[in-house]
């Protein structure tokens, strides 16, 4: 029976430590195809270290993540590098676009990290160019843009391979209420238009409302934004 969920936390426990407390335990939740999930949280949670897990980045001490299926935990690093590759775009604060490329160069990095022939590669880039409303953008230099349209280009590109989860990470923190608003809306739409599951990670309540809900990261796990208090 193929699983119907994209991404499977089952009882994920992780220490900084081995004899030391732990950052969280027992935490579980189930994404599907399409869903939109907000992750909220006081500094010191454990969200950077969730996001990492959900990436491959950092291990577990217990339980599992099984992303499209495969259970991270049974993979090499190779296999790991690969699926993350494949499998999951990224949308950070500080954008990490690359500046003296254009802009349809920072959008078609991950086609060429997969070896998709040129003619896809192009097709691709320009729909999701299209996709975020930044295509007459395509030849400018990434440096060259404002905060706002720098964003375009990393959402863009973390979506162009077609992944199966899309994790943000306070990807409104370095931008004036406008534009963020415009890229939360942008965010929400293109994970929806593309079939991906999307997390956002976020300190905003403001962020949150855009997803389909809210979960609260803390000491007693993830738990629903209206069980926390």
């Amino acid at each position: 029976m193929v699983d119907p969920a994209v991404l499977r936390l089952e009882n994920l426990t992780k220490r900084y430590r081995p004899d030391g407390p732990a950052v969280f335990e027992d935490l579980n939740l189930e994404l599907r195809q399409g869903e939109y999930l907000a992750v909220m949280g006081e500094s010191g949670v454990g969200k950077s270290t969730l996001l990492n897990l959900l990436a491959g980045l950092d291990q577990p001490d217990s339980g599992r993540i099984v992303l499209g299926g495969e259970d991270l935990s049974v993979l090499d690093d190779d296999a790991v590098t690969l699926l993350r590759r494949r499998s999951v775009g990224f949308v950070f604060q500080a954008f990490h676009v690359l500046p003296y490329l254009s802009v349809e160069q920072n959008v078609a990095l991950p086609l060429e990290l997969l070896n998709v022939a040129a003619p896809e590669r192009a097709r691709r880039t320009a729909e999701m160019l299209t996709g975020v409303g930044i295509a007459p953008l395509a030849q400018r230099f990434a440096r060259e843009l404002s905060g706002g349209e720098v964003q375009r280009i990393a959402i863009a590109r973390a979506l162009v391979h077609r992944p199966r989860l899309l994790l943000a990470d306070e990807p409104t923190g370095n931008l004036d209420p406008r534009s963020a608003a415009q890229i939360l809306e942008l965010l929400r739409t293109q994970i929806k238009a593309n079939s991906a599951a999307g997390i956002l990670i976020t300190h905003s309540r403001t962020a949150a409302e855009t997803a389909d809900r809210i979960l609260i990261l803390d000491g007693r796990g993830l738990r629903p934004l209206e069980a926390a208090g």
